[in-house]
C-alpha cells in the first residue's frame, strides 16, 4: 500500500483495474441476459411444467429456479418475468411444408431418390430443391415465413428447427442457383433466425420482405432487394444493412457487397390499355429508359408468395391467354441492367370460377360465310342458364363489335358484319347470371361474293323442266326464281321448296332463261341470291321434240 501511494500512476492503473474487474460481472450478465427469452407467467403456472414445457431433458427446473432466483417454486405470481437462458431451450426439428407448386420441382436430398415435388409434402434438412423451366414452389417454415423459389434454381435446406413452443425459428436456406422471392414472420425472440446464404454473400433478417438472386456466371452479380424492412447482406469481406427501395449486389464472394443503390421505379401501367376481365388479360405500361426488360407476375392477391404465371419479357405489353380462378394480383417490375428487379406495379381482378366454355358447332372454324348476319350455335353446358355471345374484329377481344346474351345456344350476330375477317366466342352464364370462361377466339370470315349454288344441268321431258343444285345445311329451304331478262323483276317462277331441286313446266318459248337460288335457314333467315346462272333452250324443246340436257352458262 506505501509503495501504491508513493506511485500515483501505479495508483490510478491500479484503480482503473478494479474498476474494470468489478464491472465485468455485470458485463458478462448482461450479456448472458441478451441471450435469454423470455416469459411472462400466467395463472396456474409451475416451474415443473413451465420446465416440461420449455427446457431440454437435461436441464432441470431447479436450475431454472436458481436462475431466476426464485425463492418459492410453489408460488408464481401472475405476470413475473422468468428468464430461460437459450442454451437450454428444448431444440426440435421443424421441416418446411410445400404450399404450392408450378410446373416441374424435384426435390431430393441425402440418401432419398430425387421424386416430383408436390403439394402438402414435409422437407426435412438437408433437402435439395431444383425448379426447372417456367416451374416454381412455394415453402413454408414453422413461423409461416415463405419462400418462393423461382423457375431454374436450386436451393438446400442448411437448417430447420425450432425452440419447441416459444416461436422461435432458426431456418438457414442455400441458394445455389437462381431466384427467391421472401416474406418473413417477424422474429419471436433472440434465437429466430432467418437467413440466405448465396455464392457471394449471405442475407439475414429478423422479418421483412425481400428477394435474393445468385451470382451468374459471366453474367449478373448477385443481389439482395428489400421492399419491407431491413436486411443484413454481407461476406467475411464486409457487410452492410440495406434499407427498403434498395438493392445491394455481390459479384464475387472475394469482394464485400457493394454500396446498395436504389431499386427501379414501378413502372406506370397504361390504364386505356388495360383489360383484366374477362381473359385473355391484356396490360401495357410506360418503358423505363433504365431498364432492360420486366417481370410480369400473376399471383393470389390473398397469398402472394404463390405464383400462378411468370414471364420475363423486353416488350412494354403482355397478353395473358388462361388463369386459374380466384382473386388474383398482376405484378409488373422493371429489371435494370444488372438483372435487379424493382417496385411492383400491382393490379387486382378476378377470374370468376364459373362454368366452363361450350363446345361450338357452327359455324365450321375459319369459314367464309356471305351473310351479313350469320348464325352462331353451340352446345348446352350443363347447369347453364344462358350463354354470351361476343364479336370482334381482333382475336383479343378488347374491343368487341357485339355482346349479346341469349337463353338459347344459337344466335345470329345482333349487327350487320361488313365482308371481312372477324372473331367470335361464347361463354356459358349460370342461374346467377355469372359468366364462365369464354372458350378459343374463332376465325370467321364475311364476304360479299353471291354464293355458288352449284347448279346441274337442267333435264328436260315429257313437258317438264327439272333444275336441281347442291344442298344446304340440314334443316335449310330454298328459293329459286327463273327469269328471261335476267333482273328478276317479273320472274317466271318464284318458289321455296325444302329440296335441292324443283321441276317445273317448260316454258313454250325457247331461249335464254335466269336462274338464281337462295338459301333459308330454319329460324327464317334468307342469305344473299346467288350469282344468275343462265339456260339455253334449244328451239326443238319449244316444239316438244324429244328430251336432253339443257346447256347451262355461267353468267
Amino acid at each position: 500500500m506505501p509503495m501504491m501511494l508513493s506511485n500515483p500512476r501505479a495508483l490510478r492503473l491500479t484503480l482503473l483495474l478494479q474498476i474494470a474487474l468489478a464491472t465485468l460481472p455485470l458485463s458478462c450478465s448482461a450479456a448472458a441476459s441478451a441471450q435469454d427469452w423470455t416469459y411472462r407467467v400466467r395463472p396456474g403456472d409451475t416451474l415443473w411444467d413451465l420446465g416440461t414445457r420449455y427446457l431440454k431433458p437435461t436441464v432441470s427446473w431447479e436450475e431454472l429456479q436458481g436462475h431466476n432466483a426464485v425463492s418459492n417454486p410453489y408460488r408464481l405470481p401472475p405476470g413475473q418475468v422468468l428468464r430461460f437462458p437459450i442454451a437450454w431451450l428444448r431444440v426440435e426439428p421443424a421441416p418446411a411444408r410445400v404450399v404450392a407448386v408450378r410446373g416441374e420441382v424435384e426435390i431430393g436430398g441425402g440418401d432419398r431418390a430425387a421424386t416430383a415435388a408436390r403439394e402438402g409434402m414435409q422437407l426435412p434438412i438437408g433437402s435439395h430443391i431444383r425448379t426447372s423451366a417456367d416451374a416454381s414452389i412455394t415453402l413454408a417454415f414453422a413461423d409461416d415465413s415463405r419462400l418462393l423459389l423461382r423457375e431454374n434454381s436450386e436451393l438446400r435446406l442448411d437448417q430447420l428447427s425450432s425452440y419447441g413452443a416459444t416461436g422461435m425459428v432458426d431456418t438457414r436456406l442455400r441458394l445455389q442457383r437462381g431466384r427467391s422471392s421472401n416474406r418473413v414472420t417477424p422474429a419471436q425472440g433472440p434465437a429466430s433466425r432467418y437467413m440466405i446464404t448465396a455464392p457471394t454473400a449471405t442475407s439475414s433478417v429478423r422479418g421483412t420482405v425481400f428477394r435474393v438472386s445468385a451470382a451468374q456466371d459471366g453474367g449478373d452479380p448477385g443481389a439482395t432487394e428489400v421492399v419491407e424492412g431491413r436486411v443484413q447482406v454481407g461476406n467475411r469481406h464486409g457487410r452492410q444493412m440495406v434499407d427498403p427501395g434498395q438493392a445491394s449486389l455481390s459479384a464475387s464472394a472475394a469482394r464485400a457487397p457493394a454500396p446498395a443503390q436504389p431499386l427501379l421505379a414501378a413502372p406506370e401501367i397504361d390504364t386505356a390499355r388495360l383489360r383484366l376481365e374477362p381473359l385473355p388479360l391484356l396490360a401495357a405500361w410506360q418503358a423505363l429508359p433504365q431498364a432492360r426488360g420486366y417481370r410480369i407476375e400473376v399471383v393470389r392477391a390473398d397469398a402472394p408468395d404463390v405464383l400462378l404465371f411468370a414471364r420475363d419479357t423486353p416488350d412494354s405489353s403482355i397478353r395473358i391467354d388462361d388463369l386459374p380462378p380466384g382473386q388474383l394480383r398482376l405484378l409488373v417490375r422493371a429489371v435494370d441492367a444488372d438483372g435487379v428487379e424493382g417496385h411492383d406495379s400491382a393490379r387486382d381482378f378476378r377470374v370468376p370460377d364459373g362454368l366452363p366454355p361450350p363446345l361450338t358447332t357452327a359455324p365450321l372454324h375459319a369459314q367464309t360465310l356471305n351473310q351479313a348476319h350469320p348464325r352462331f350455335a353451340w352446345a348446352q353446358v350443363a347447369g347453364a342458364a344462358g350463354s354470351l355471345l361476343q364479336i370482334a374484329r381482333e382475336p383479343d377481344f378488347r374491343q368487341p363489335l357485339a355482346e349479346s346474351r341469349t337463353d338459347a345456344t344459337r344466335l345470329r350476330s345482333p349487327v350487320a358484319l361488313a365482308p371481312g375477317d372477324y372473331y367470335w366466342r361464347v361463354a356459358s352464364v349460370d342461374a346467377l347470371g355469372q359468366g364462365g370462361r369464354y372458350g378459343q377466339a374463332l376465325p370467321l370470315r364475311i364476304s360479299d361474293a353471291p354464293s355458288d349454288p352449284g347448279l346441274q344441268p337442267a333435264q328436260a321431258g315429257k313437258g317438264q323442266l327439272t333444275l336441281r343444285w347442291q344442298a344446304g345445311a340440314e334443316g335449310q329451304r330454298y328459293r329459286v326464281q327463273m327469269d328471261r331478262r335476267g333482273d328478276f323483276s317479273m320472274p317466271l317462277l318464284d318458289r321455296e321448296t325444302a329440296a335441292p331441286e324443283i321441276t317445273m313446266k317448260q316454258p313454250w318459248r325457247g331461249g335464254t332463261l335466269h336462274v338464281r337460288v337462295q338459301y333459308i335457314d330454319d329460324d327464317g333467315y334468307a342469305g344473299p341470291f346467288s350469282t344468275a346462272q343462265q339456260i339455253r333452250l334449244p328451239c326443238k324443246l319449244c316444239y316438244g321434240a324429244g328430251a336432253g340436257a339443257l346447256l347451262l352458262l355461267a353468267l
